[in-house]
């Protein structure tokens, strides 16, 4: 007895469920009448136009993305490459500030043996 009250609990409810769904129908029909199929056409149309944008914008993201990649590897090659620049230009000195120690060494010696010269 409790399994048939409980079975017709639930075909009442899917009955007032159905005759709600029809009510809301028919309020939707007295409301909008003849326009509703016009509004859901027009709401498709938008909905695809949102989603052909989202597609447009998603592939504007990937193109975007993929230069910024292109623009940050260029970049990391151009400071690679003056890094190295700087380093060869900074050897470079270097080797000559030692070529000047040596040349002030063999300036000094020069200076000496011109001091002799004039002193003898």
């Amino acid at each position: 007895m409790a399994k048939d009250k409980h079975e017709n609990n639930n075909t009442s409810t899917q009955d007032s469920n159905v005759e709600a769904s029809s009510k809301i129908d028919a309020i939707k029909q007295l409301i909008f009448g003849e326009n509703m199929q016009a509004y859901e056409i027009e709401f498709e149309a938008v909905k695809k136009d949102i989603l052909s944008k989202k597609q447009e914008l998603e592939n504007l993201m990937d193109d975007v993305r993929k230069e910024l990649l292109q623009n940050i590897d260029n970049l990391s090659t151009d400071i690679n490459i003056r890094i190295t620049e700087i380093e060869d230009s900074f050897n470079d000195k270097a080797d000559s500030l030692d070529d000047k120690k040596l040349d002030r060494k063999l300036f000094g010696d020069l200076l000496i043996n011109l001091g002799e010269k004039i002193s003898k």
